[in-house]
Parts: C-alpha cells; structure tokens; sequence
C-alpha cells in the first residue's frame, strides 16, 4: 500500500511517517518500480505499535528499544518490565513537580483579590525570585 494508506490505517501522518523511517524507529518500506514507498500490515502494525507508545509519553529513544525488544521474540519480558517502569516512575516524578505547581498558583490565586487595586500577590510572589513557595 501506499504512504496514504499506511497513514489512514495507522492514525499517524505521513509526514511522521517519513520522519519514522528516516530515524530509523520505522522498518524501512519497500519501494515499487515508479519509486514509491510500499508499506505492508507489518509496517501499519509497527506504527500503530509507535503511535500507542507516543499516547503513553515514551520517547523516541525509549520506543525504538521497546521496538526491537517487539520484534524480538526470545527477549525476556524482564527487559520490557524495566523500560516500562523507568518510564513510569519518571511520568510520576513529573506529575509530582505539576501537583507542586498547582499548589502553589492555587494558593496564589487564592491571595489575590482580582479587583481594581494594584496590588497583587502573584506579581510579588514572581518579583521577590523566591523559592520558598515551591
């Protein structure tokens, strides 16, 4: 099939899917006598693989390892385990730092009135540089 169809089947874009093969992270598609890229259901299914491990926040680096742990099939599933819960303890580590954030613009907004004077906390809170609110 072509790029157009890989690209329906699979919900990526071509444009992401030529960005896939030129890394590397995509299995190089065949090529037709006219030049075209020929993609088959392995390739749909690898993107769909990439797709679905982009929506979990892996990064490039991270899905091209669970990729050939994929197609390998003798890899211990220890390997994957281990990718997964690095991944997961560093999506959690971020929420974290978020969770902080929203604390601290909640309490913020909390403080300040919103009305016509010119005072405002927020604005002190960024201006004096401190960290104590973090």
């Amino acid at each position: 099939m072509r790029i157009a169809n890989a690209a329906r089947l699979s919900g990526v874009s071509a444009k992401l899917i030529r960005y896939y093969e030129s890394i590397g992270l995509l299995s190089p598609a065949g090529r037709g006598a006219n030049g075209y890229r020929v993609f088959d259901e392995r390739n749909v299914h690898e993107l769909r693989f990439i797709k679905r491990a982009r929506s979990l926040g892996f990064a490039i680096k991270q899905i091209g390892e669970l990729l050939g742990l994929w197609r390998d099939t003798k890899r211990p599933s220890r390997k994957v385990r281990v990718l997964a819960e690095r991944h997961q303890k560093a999506v959690t580590t971020r929420m974290e730092a978020h969770r902080t954030i929203i604390d601290v613009l909640s309490r913020l907004v909390d403080a300040c009135k919103g009305d016509d004077r010119p005072d405002c906390p927020i604005l002190d809170e960024l201006g004096t540089g401190s960290t104590r609110t973090l």
